[in-house]
């Protein structure tokens, strides 16, 4: 190490601070701010994203990146993404970044209501005007790192995966979908129907279910919050993580598997190494792999037949409900259902990819020119028409249904479904080192999962790149059929 490189970490701590900031004001915004402070929490954002933007392509941290030395692993790894940061940044002008974050945060505003009404034409221009300036920034980062545009938008999510990556594990799973999923389909209806859950579910029981399950996950609540929110999400930093989720009092199972997941990714965020904070090595790997981590949580664990023995116990003491339907395999016949529906987060396992290749296939359309937002919500409806034979009642239950696009997270969705499969790999590789997982998660103990995790995933931060964390964790890098494998024990040899 050298004067040069002591310089960078100071600058980037100072960077992560900023960005951490960021992270409470969005969360603020998506969870307690009045809908009149709109309007300023945009300007806020703006310049907090100008002013962290300024600290990168300082002239001074391209002269230090240029004399910087690292020899230790994790230094080196540290200076690499530090590289990678700032060539990332210098190829986009301060005034397109503030530009970006200025409009995400408008259209961001208008979605809520346009979702609300269900009428796409409220958003249509904010949204266009949030398509045009990612497009601007994928052709600037593509030209400044040698890459196709849309492929350097996904590298700001999930380093060094393509869309030529994604494209033939997207195909073969479709081709997989069109086979397994009729057959899914008429093992479910051989089988007795689910009993309806029915019963008082008042929040106040849910919020408090919630916690504990994410007590039970692991997570410390002297360094986190439970907050509700129109989208469930996680935000905050390593020592102040904000989870989110709403409350449906006929319905407990949208908050519990909703906190579940998103405690899988608090638990990966407050598992990163501590001595590395605010550094690039200490982030996670991208968010392939931040994906992985609540879902490994939510459907490999807290969906298992072992696991779901234990919540039914905690659900009978928590609501007056009909016992048949808190009943464990109940609770599995409803949680493990399988149908085509419109809504991606109320999706099962197994058609849940299919909603991912739709956006993967619509945003790439945009980003290259060839689909106009204008006309997002008739490809939408044939896209997924194509993939699950349906097609949404109106534009709420269609293109409005998430909240990515509206806030310019173009790119991200890829990230889910590969997210899916890592978590089936590194699940079968924790099944074969603790051979009594079940007994443990039957009592409500994920304990020794969570060490695994974060002895083989938390704790490596961003040192290795997604393929190369998965060889780490499992010996091999990304194997969709591991995914497959599981879905087919799940739902077709059962």
């Amino acid at each position: 190490m050298n004067a040069a490189y002591d310089r960078l970490k100071a600058r980037f701590a100072r960077l992560g601070a900023l960005n951490e900031a960021a992270g409470i004001l969005h969360w603020d915004a998506a969870a307690m701010m009045p809908p009149g402070g709109g309007n300023a929490r945009g300007e806020q954002l703006a310049a907090l994203a100008g002013v962290a933007h300024e600290v990168l392509t300082d002239p001074r941290a391209a002269e230090d990146l240029a004399a910087a030395t690292a020899s230790d692993e994790w230094d080196v790894a540290n200076l690499r993404l530090m590289a990678r940061a700032h060539a990332r940044a210098t190829a986009l002008p301060t005034d397109l970044v503030e530009a970006t974050a200025r409009a995400n945060s408008a259209c961001e505003k208008v979605w809520r209501q346009a979702k609300h009404d269900a009428d796409f034409r409220k958003v249509e221009k904010p949204l266009a005007e949030v398509a045009r300036l990612q497009r601007e920034t994928a052709q600037a980062l593509g030209a400044a790192l040698g890459m196709d545009p849309y492929d350097a938008l996904m590298d700001g999510y999930q380093p060094g995966v393509t869309a030529a990556d994604v494209e033939p594990v997207f195909a073969a799973y479709e081709a997989w979908l069109k086979d397994a999923l009729p057959r899914a389909e008429a093992i479910q209806a051989a089988k007795p129907a689910p009993v309806p859950l029915a019963g008082e579910f008042p929040a106040d029981a849910q919020r408090a279910l919630c916690r504990e399950m994410a007590e039970r996950v692991g997570l410390e609540f002297s360094h986190a919050r439970l907050d509700e929110s129109l989208h469930p999400f996680c935000g905050g930093n390593p020592s102040d993580v904000r989870i989110t989720t709403f409350y449906d009092e006929a319905n407990p199972a949208k908050a519990l598997l909703g906190v579940l997941h998103e405690t899988g990714h608090a638990m990966y965020e407050r598992g990163l190494p501590a001595s590395w904070g605010r550094q690039p090595v200490g982030e996670a790997a991208g968010m392939a792999a931040h994906e992985s981590q609540s879902l490994i949580v939510e459907m490999q664990a807290c969906r298992s037949d072992a696991f779901l023995t234990f919540l039914s116990g905690r659900m009978r003491a928590s609501f007056r409900a009909d016992p048949r339907a808190t009943a464990p395999d109940n609770l599995a016949r409803l949680w493990r259902r399988v149908e085509r529906g419109f809504i991606r987060v109320d999706a099962d396992e197994m058609t849940y990819p299919a909603h991912v290749i739709l956006r993967f296939r619509l945003e790439r359309a945009m980003i290259a020119g060839e689909l106009e937002v204008a006309d997002l919500p008739g490809a939408w409806n044939e896209g997924l028409r194509a993939l699950l034979g349906i097609v949404p009642p109106d534009d709420a239950q269609g293109c409005l249904q998430d909240i990515h696009w509206h806030d310019g997270a173009f790119g991200y969705f890829p990230s889910y479904t590969l997210g899916a499969m890592a978590a089936a790999q590194l699940m079968a590789a924790i099944r074969a080192d603790i051979p009594g997982l079940d007994d443990m998660l039957a009592q409500g103990d994920l304990s020794a999962m969570m060490r695994w995790l974060n002895l083989n995933v938390h704790g490596q931060g961003a040192r290795l790149g997604f393929q190369d964390l998965l060889r780490h964790a499992t010996g091999k890098p990304l194997d969709p059929s591991a995914f497959t494998a599981h879905l087919t024990r799940r739902y077709l040899d059962a």
